[in-house]
Parts: C-alpha cells; structure tokens; sequence
C-alpha cells in the first residue's frame, strides 16, 4: 500500500514539472495560439483620402494576413477619437482610446519639446533629403525620449511642405502676413514661424478648421497640398501661397503598453508593416503634391501664387535660436553638421 502511495506521488510532482515546463516554454516561445489577438484602434485627424489614411489601410491588410487576423486594425479618420493634440495625449496617458496615431513629429513637441527639431522653417530644400533626416540618428535619439512617454516612434510617413492658404489676400511677402489670424496646430515650432513672419497663430483642431474658416473665423490657415485638396480646403478659402515654409514628417506611433504586449514575432511584423507602409505613404505623397495643385487650380477654383522665399527665409532666421533652449545647444550644432553635410 505504501509503495502504490509513493508511486503515485512521484506522478503527481513529475506531471506538475512537466507542466511547469510547457508554460515557461510558452512564455518564452508563444506559439500562434498562445499570442494575444490585438485590433489596433488607428487615429488620424485628416479624413480617409489623405495619403496616410491609404497608408494606413495597407498596415492594416499587412499585419492581417501575416498573422491570419490574429493581429488586425480599424481606421479612425476624421479626427473621430480626437484632434492630433488629443490623439498624442490619449497615447501618452494609455487611456485605451487610441492605439496607433499618425501625426507630425512637431506636435510631439508638447511632450518632448526636442520633436519639434525637423519642423524648423526651411530646412529642406526636397521630399528626399526631408526623408533622409527624418530616418536619420537625430531625429531616432530625440524619439527615444518619447519612450518615457508611453509612445513608441515605427516610421516616418510624409505629409509635405506646409503652405498658405487665405480667403482674398494674396501673400507673395511676409509683409502681406503682418497680423494675419491663422489657424495651426498646437505646435510651438510652427507657431513660432507664423509669428516671425508676423501673423498671429491660434491653434484649433483639425476636424474644426473648415467650419471655422467657412465661418471666417480665421484668416487663414497652413497646411501641405494633399491635406488642402483631400479635405477640401479650397471650397472656403481661394488663394494658395506655395511657400512650402515647414516640412512636415509624420510619426507613425504606438502606445508602448500595447506594443510590449506583443510577441517577439508580432512585434517584427508590426514594425516592418510600418516600414513597408512609410514607403508607400511617401511616394504617394509626392505624386500628390505635383499632381494636385492643377486640380486646386482648375476644379477647386484657387488662385496658385509662387513667392519669392527669399524674404520669408530671411525673416524665419531668428527662429531656430529662439528655441534653443527648448532643443538645447548640442542637438543644434549636430543639425547644422548634418545640414552642411547633406
């Protein structure tokens, strides 16, 4: 009898081993099945025609199909789940409102003033080395701070070069801007431009501006061609300065909490997805900025006027040592170096 009672307790303790075993090898090496099943709730402000709407759609069918919907996604366009200033807030509290958001690095700057470095005034002379900044050390180890911030940079999708827009006046100088009310972002960086070029700059969410500039609420407002166009822009205000003062890159970026969730392998599929969805986004944003702007020109009723930028670079100088203390002296001098490089 005794000898059966420890028989059977020798089973029991090796069964409760054997099973240790396989959790600890399921923890280490999730299989399919024991991977989480994520829907990733996607923000953007700007409605499902803009380029990285598209963009975002391709993520979602990437992550899909590799992972069998194990892992999936649902586009929020429109600033449904907020404006960007929200959005970044929502990510960087972990409210569960939003998983993913597609927004200008510069109004990062909220959280970690350094994001607001690729936003300069006339720093970039084209999309391509805009892009090659943009994927560059700089602006990787400025994002790195926005880890402390439950935010987690995959790709820089692309949004333009911001431009002009107004009502009747024409801008062609900045003397033509001299207190001119215009709606920007919550972006210190960009409003700080506005500024020197002497307009007055009223942050207002995105999903706001077209009533707000229907009501003529503001005078103007500044944004790249592709978001002019696709958001129809043009049926409430007719002139178009093609300044192109402020390249505008887009942080593809997910809550940490959510991307620490994910497996080894999910997380690789996830970033590359990201990556695969960049390019696209890129040159899709490039086709648009040289096709559309006959379209404003002939279906949307805009009058295209091309200044001479000589005069709003000059007045825009001050603006990077103003925000020196905001980025601090050694990310400055390592711009210049890049910039004289490049």
């Amino acid at each position: 009898m005794k000898s059966r009672k420890v028989v059977f307790v020798i089973a029991i303790v090796s069964l409760l081993f054997g099973l240790a075993g396989c959790n600890k090898a399921g923890r280490s090496a999730p299989s399919g099945g024991s991977e989480p099943s994520v829907n990733f709730k996607i923000g953007i402000s700007t409605n499902d025609q803009d380029p990285r709407a598209i963009a975002a759609l391709e993520f979602k069918k990437i992550i899909e199909e590799k992972t069998g919907g194990r892992l999936s996604a649902t586009l929020y366009p429109s600033g449904q789940l907020g404006g960007d200033g929200a959005l970044i807030e929502a990510l960087a509290l972990d409210s569960g409102t939003v998983d993913i958001i597609i927004s200008d690095a510069s109004n990062f700057s909220t959280f970690v003033p350094k994001m607001g470095i690729s936003a300069l005034p006339f720093l970039f002379g084209d999309f391509d080395t805009a892009w090659k900044f943009m994927d560059s050390d700089i602006e990787t180890d400025v994002e790195k701070e926005l880890l402390d911030h439950n935010m987690r940079v995959l790709a820089h999708f692309c949004n333009g070069f911001r431009c002009v827009t107004t009502g009747r006046k024409v801008v062609k100088t900045p003397a033509d801007m001299k207190g001119m009310l215009i709606r920007t972002p919550e972006n210190p960086t960009i409003m700080a431009s506005m500024r020197a070029l002497g307009a007055n700059p009223q942050p207002l969410a995105f999903s706001e501006l077209y009533m707000a500039l229907q009501q003529g609420t503001y005078d103007a407002q500044e944004n790249p061609v592709p978001v002019i166009y696709n958001n129809k822009l043009y049926e409430v205000q007719k002139q178009l300065s093609l300044t192109n003062h402020i390249y505008s890159g887009m942080c593809f970026t997910i809550s940490e909490v959510v991307y620490q969730k994910l497996s080894d392998a999910q997380k690789t599929i996830v970033a590359d997805a990201a990556r695969v969805a960049e390019k696209s986004n890129r040159d899709l944003n490039r086709k648009m900025t040289e096709d559309l702007l006959s379209k404003l020109e002939g279906e949307g009723g805009m009058t295209i006027t091309y200044p001479e930028l000589n005069q709003f670079v000059q007045a825009t100088a001050g603006v990077k040592a103003g925000l020196e203390s905001s980025y601090g002296a050694d990310l400055l001098k390592r711009l210049d170096t890049w910039l004289a490089s490049n």
